[in-house]
């Protein structure tokens, strides 16, 4: 499933990342690769999706949550992200 099927207020764990070389190099750069957990905090109606990660807060658009595959985290994952 892609991050945009996830549901606000819950722990994810990336599986895959499939966009344009470019786009996924300054993903990785700012910390989203594969097996990393986010917390999806908000959806926005426009379609852009704010998340949280190692304690940052990202909003990425409609086209590039759609490339971030992911998988949901297991209750204790969830826990660590609050």
């Amino acid at each position: 499933m892609t991050i945009l099927e996830g549901t606000v207020r819950k722990a994810y764990i990336v599986t895959d990342i499939v966009m344009e070389d470019t786009i996924m190099r300054r993903l990785e750069a700012l910390g989203i690769n594969s097996g990393t957990k986010l917390w999806m905090m908000n959806q926005k109606k426009n379609g852009t999706i704010i998340i949280k990660v190692r304690g940052t807060r990202w909003a990425i658009g409609r086209d590039i949550a759609n490339g971030i595959l992911v998988n949901p985290a297991e209750e204790e994952e969830i826990h660590e992200n609050n």
